[in-house]
C-alpha cells in the first residue's frame, strides 16, 4: 500500500496537515498523479547531489508528460491544462537548480512519514496528550457552537414561516369580515361583534408572535457575537501566530479549512438572519391592521446584522502564504530585488456570488512616509502583474488569489546613505492588500497586511537578513512595527534554543538535542547559560564571538549550509554529535576503546566546516587526535564517508594507517558508513596507443596526516633495511628511476625499499595523495 494511499484514509485532522505541505510551487494534484513513481525514488540523496538531483527532475518532466498524454486519450481538457501548467511552473523555478526540488520533495516525503507516524500513535494512545486533548476540545466547543448557529438560524427560518402563516390566516380573516360587513343583512350585529373580539385576540397573539420572533433575533444575535469574537479573536489569532511560528522553521501551521468552514457558516447565518429581519418588514407592508410593534427595534436589528457581517468579512481576509521566493523556500519574507516573489491571499468567507467580483490590488510600504520611518529608509517599487481577482477555481475551491511575478526594484531617487541607524538588512517593509467588496448595497473595504519582509540587493545578504525575520517573528506579532530594529529587545534563551532547533530541522530530519544546545546557550551566554537568560541582538547577529572574527548566527548558517550541500544523510542518520565543546569531547571518548571517534563542527570556520576526533592508547595512557577540519572545498572533492574510509596517518615503522576504527560510541566504521561509500568504477578508460594500450591504474584520493616529531621513526625502525640502504633509496629520485627499477630490479632490495620509499615521499609531500590500488607506483602524486 503507497504511503499518498494510506494518508488518504487518515482523519480530517492530519488530513489538514497534508494540505499545508503543498503550494503551487510543487502542486497536490502532482503528487497525486504520480504517488508511485515520487515514493520510489531517492530524493534524499537527490537533495545533496546535483548530477541525481537534474536526472530526478527531468524524469520527474517526463512522468508529467506520459500523464498529459493519459489525459489526452480520456479527452479530459480542464485536466490536461493543469498538468501543463504544473510543469511549466516547475521548469521556470526549478529549471536552475533542481536540488531545491529535491529538497522540497524530500522535505514533503518526510513530513508525510510523520503525520502517518502521529495518526498510528494516536490510535494506538488510550490517554491522549493534556494539551492535544485540550485543543481538540476547544476545537469541539467551537464547533458546537458555530453549528448552534446554524440550527438556531434553521429554526428561526421555520417560525417565521409559522408567523407568516399566522399572519396570511389572519389578513383573510379580516378581509372576508370586511366584505360580509359591506354586504346588507349577510350577518348580525352580534355576530360581528364576536367575529371582531375574535379577530382581535389573534392580532394579539399576533403581535406577541412578532415580538417573541424580534426576541428571539436579538438573542440569536448575542450568540453569533459571542462566536464570531471567539473565531476573530482566538482562532484567527492563534492561526496568525502559527503561521509567524511555521515561517521561521517551526512545525507546519494548519490548513484554513477549518477556519475557513467555520467563518462562513456563521456569514450565511448573518445573511439569513438579514433576509429574516426584510421578510419581517416585509409582513409590516403586508398587514392590514395598525402599525407593526417596535418599528425601531428591527432597523436596530438589522444594523446590527450589517455591522457583524462586515467585522467578519474585514477579519476573514487574510494572506495564506507569506511572500517568498521560489528561489529560496525555507527562507520567506526575505525578497531580493529583481527576483520573483510569490505571495497568496484568501477571503475565509466561502462564498459563491463573490466568485470573481474582489479584485486585489499590491501596494509596497503603504503605511511607510517620511514621517513614520527613519533615516536612509530604501524605497522601492513593486513590479509585475500587481492586481488579480480572487476566484475559486485555481485553488481547490477556496475564494483566493496568488500572485507569483511580483518583484521589487528600488527606486533610484532613494539611495541610501550611512546616516540612519540600521543597516540594510535592518529595514522593515510591508506588503498591504487591498479589495472592495459590494453586496446587496452594502459596501465594505478590505485591507489585509503581510508580515515584514526584509529587501536585500545580494545573495551574500541573505543570512543577516534571515536573522531579522527570525528575531522579529519570536519577538512580537505586529505587521506595521516597521521601526523594530531600532530597539530590538532581548530573548530568552529558552526561546531563541527552540527557534534554532527550528532551523536544523527544516531542511533536515532532526533538530538540535539538550546537549547540543547547552553547548550553543554557553557559546552566548558563557557557563551561566539558564532558560531565562537573556541574548541580545547584536550579541546574536552582530558582535564577533569571543577570539572570532565572525558573529554567531553566520557561524551557525555556515554550518547549515555545510550539512543541507554536503552532510545531511550524516546528521539525519544522527552520526554527527556536531556542537560539543572540547572538554565534553574528551569525556564521551575518554576510556573508549582505541580508534573511537565521533564527527564535530569546527568553532574556528565562519564557512562552516566538520572535523573528527578520536582517542588511541591504553586507558590509562589515552592520547587525542582531532584532524584539520574540512570545509566545503574538500568535501565537495571528497565526501566526509570517503576521507573516513581512507584516512590516513604515519605510524610506527612510518607505515601509513587508519586509526578510525568506530564512530561513538561502538559502532564500527563500516557499519555507519559504509552505505555511503563512493562506489567503485567499473573499468577504466583505455590508455592512448602510444602509451602502449594499457588501461589507467586505479587510484583514489587518501588523506593523510603527518606526525608529531616526537613520534617520527628513526632509521632502526626501517630494519631489515641497513643504514647504507635507507640512505640510497631515500636520496632524491625522479618518478622515471622508481619506474626503472621497480621493472629491473631482480633482488629483494627494492621490493622491500619501495613501499618505504613511497611512504617518505607521502609523509614529506603530507596532505593527501594517489595511492594505486594494484600495479607499480603511479607517478600521479600530488599533495593538498
Amino acid at each position: 500500500m503507497s504511503q499518498w494511499y494510506k494518508l488518504q484514509q487518515l482523519d480530517s485532522k492530519f488530513l489538514e496537515q497534508v494540505h499545508q505541505l503543498y503550494d503551487d510551487s510543487f502542486p497536490m494534484e502532482i503528487r497525486q498523479y504520480l504517488a508511485p513513481w515520487l515514493e520510489s525514488q531517492d530524493w534524499d540523496h537527490a537533495a545533496s547531489d546535483g548530477s541525481l538531483a537534474t536526472l530526478l527532475f527531468q524524469n520527474l518532466l517526463s512522468q508529467l508528460d506520459d500523464q498529459y498524454g493519459r489525459f489526452t486519450q480520456e479527452n479530459n481538457f480542464l485536466l490536461q491544462h493543469n498538468i501543463r501548467k504544473s510543469k511549466r511552473n516547475l521548469q521556470n523555478t526549478f529549471d536552475e537548480d533542481p536540488m531545491y526540488l529535491a529538497m522540497m520533495i524530500s522535505k514533503c516525503l518526510h513530513e508525510e512519514r510523520k503525520i502517518l507516524e502521529a495518526a498510528q500513535s494516536a490510535d494506538q494512545m488510550q490517554v491522549g496528550n493534556v494539551q492535544n486533548m485540550a485543543m481538540l476540545g476547544k476545537v469541539k466547543e467551537l464547533n458546537s457552537k458555530v453549528e448552534g448557529v446554524k440550527n438556531s438560524v434553521t429554526e428561526m427560518e421555520q417560525i417565521i414561516k409559522t408567523l407568516e402563516d399566522a399572519q396570511d390566516e389572519y389578513d383573510f380573516k379580516c378581509e372576508t369580515l370586511q366584505a360580509r360587513e359591506s354586504e346588507s343583512n349577510s350577518m348580525t350585529q352580534d355576530d360581528c361583534k364576536k367575529e371582531k373580539m375574535e379577530l382581535h385576540t389573534k392580532y394579539l397573539q399576533l403581535r406577541n408572535m412578532k415580538q417573541d420572533v424580534l426576541h428571539k433575533i436579538i438573542a440569536l444575535l448575542n450568540v453569533v457575537d459571542n462566536t464570531q469574537n471567539a473565531l476573530i479573536n482566538e482562532e484567527l489569532v492563534e492561526w496568525k501566530h502559527r503561521q509567524q511560528i511555521a515561517c521561521i522553521g517551526g512545525p507546519p501551521n494548519a490548513c484554513l479549512d477549518q477556519l475557513q468552514n467555520w467563518f462562513t457558516i456563521v456569514a450565511e447565518s448573518l445573511l439569513q438572519i438579514r433576509q429574516q429581519l426584510k421578510k419581517l418588514e416585509d409582513l409590516k407592508q403586508k398587514c392590514t391592521y395598525e402599525a407593526d410593534p417596535n418599528p425601531q427595534q428591527k432597523q436596530v436589528l438589522y444594523e446590527r446584522t450589517q455591522a457583524l457581517f462586515k467585522q467578519l468579512i474585514q477579519s476573514s481576509f487574510v494572506v495564506e502564504r507569506q511572500p517568498c521566493m521560489p528561489t529560496h523556500p525555507q527562507r520567506p519574507l526575505v525578497l531580493k530585488t529583481g527576483v520573483q516573489f510569490t505571495v497568496k491571499l484568501r477571503l475565509l468567507v466561502k462564498l459563491q456570488e463573490l466568485n470573481y467580483k474582489l479584485k486585489v490590488q499590491v501596494v509596497f510600504d503603504k503605511d511607510v512616509s517620511e514621517k513614520n520611518t527613519v533615516r536612509g529608509f530604501r524605497k522601492f517599487n513593486i513590479l509585475g502583474t500587481n492586481t488579480k481577482v480572487m476566484n475559486m477555481e485555481e485553488s481547490n475551491g477556496s475564494l483566493s488569489a496568488e500572485f507569483r511575478h511580483l518583484q521589487l526594484k528600488e527606486q533610484k531617487n532613494s539611495q541610501r546613505t550611512n546616516e540612519g541607524p540600521l543597516i540594510v538588512t535592518e529595514e522593515l517593509h510591508s506588503i498591504c492588500f487591498e479589495t472592495t467588496l459590494e453586496q446587496n448595497g452594502l459596501i465594505i473595504d478590505l485591507e489585509t497586511t503581510s508580515l515584514p519582509v526584509v529587501v536585500i540587493s545580494n545573495v551574500s545578504q541573505l543570512p543577516s537578513g534571515w536573522a531579522s525575520i527570525l528575531w522579529y517573528n519570536m519577538l512580537t506579532n505586529e505587521p506595521k512595527n516597521l521601526s523594530f530594529f531600532l530597539s530590538p529587545p532581548c530573548v530568552k534563551w529558552c526561546q531563541l534554543s527552540e527557534v534554532l532547533s527550528w532551523q536544523f530541522s527544516s531542511v533536515t530530519k532532526r533538530g538540535l538535542n539538550a546537549d547540543q544546545l547547552m553547548m550553543l546557550g554557553e557559546k552566548l551566554l558563557g557557563g551561566g547559560c539558564t532558560p531565562e537568560g537573556l541574548i541580545s541582538w547584536a550579541k546574536f547577529c552582530k558582535e564577533n564571538m569571543t577570539d572570532k572574527n565572525f558573529p554567531f548566527w553566520l557561524w551557525i548558517e555556515g554550518i547549515l549550509e555545510l550539512i543541507k550541500k554536503h552532510l545531511l544523510f550524516l546528521w539525519n542518520d544522527g552520526s554527527i554529535v556536531g556542537f560539543i565543546s572540547k572538554e565534553r569531547e574528551r569525556t564521551l571518548l575518554k576510556d573508549k576503546e582505541s580508534g573511537t571517534f565521533l564527527l564535530r563542527f569546527s568553532e574556528s570556520s565562519r564557512e562552516g566546516a566538520i572535523t573528527f576526533t578520536w582517542v588511541e592508547g591504553p586507558l590509562h595512557d589515552q592520547y587525542f587526535h582531532s584532524v584539520e577540519p574540512y570545509t566545503r572545498k574538500e568535501l565537495t572533492a571528497v565526501s566526509l564517508p570517503d576521507i573516513i574510509r581512507n584516512y590516513k596517518v604515519m605510524a610506527a615503522e612510518n607505515i601509513p594507517e587508519n586509526p578510525l576504527k568506530y564512530l561513538y560510541p561502538n559502532i564500527p566504521k563500516d557499519n555507519a558508513f559504509g552505505k555511503y561509500y563512493s562506489r567503485p568504477k567499473e573499468s577504466a578508460e583505455p590508455m592512448d596507443v602510444e602509451d602502449g594500450g594499457k588501461g589507467y591504474i586505479k587510484t583514489e584520493l587518501i588523506s593523510v596526516s603527518e606526525v608529531h616529531p616526537s613520534r617520527l621513526p628513526t632509521t632502526d625502525d626501517l630494519l631489515p633495511l641497513s643504514p647504507e640502504e635507507y640512505n640510497e633509496v631515500t636520496r632524491v629520485v625522479s618518478p622515471a628511476d622508481i619506474m626503472e627499477n621497480w621493472e629491473d630490479s631482480k633482488g629483494d632490495r627494492w621490493n622491500k625499499s619501495l613501499p618505504h620509499l613511497m611512504m617518505g615521499l607521502t609523509y614529506s609531500l603530507g596532505g593527501a595523495f594517489f595511492a594505486d590500488q594494484s600495479g607499480p607506483p603511479s607517478e600521479k602524486m600530488c599533495s593538498e
